[in-house]
């Protein structure tokens, strides 16, 4: 119990640091600065489509994004759980398995 509060406290720690580290930086996205660099080398540039729908402020992005990260960790930990099990499932049938008699 205290390891995992001790590995809990650490990610936390490491999460909330760069937040004090840099507090007058600006967290912009890659596209952002993909669409400025496209716009200094080609200022005539027409994109091939435009976006459906955009989030209407910076925070609903984050949030979409995180949930869209967490929708990915909950399939990536289902896999590798449902994996474990199956070979804990195979290990424990092959342990118990009836041996066949001699006739």
């Amino acid at each position: 119990m205290m390891k995992n509060l001790l590995l809990l406290s650490i990610v936390i720690f490491l999460a909330v640091l760069p937040m004090f580290m840099h507090e007058d930086s600006e967290f912009g996205g890659a596209d952002g600065q993909a669409e400025q660099l496209i716009s200094e080398i080609s200022p005539n540039y027409e994109p091939w489509f435009e976006t459906i729908w955009e989030p209407p402020g910076g925070e609903i992005e984050s949030l979409l994004f995180s949930l869209q990260a967490a929708i990915g960790a909950i399939i990536i930990g289902y896999i590798i759980g449902f994996g474990r099990a199956r070979k804990k499932y195979i290990d424990y049938k092959e342990e118990h398995k009836p041996h066949a008699s001699h006739r």
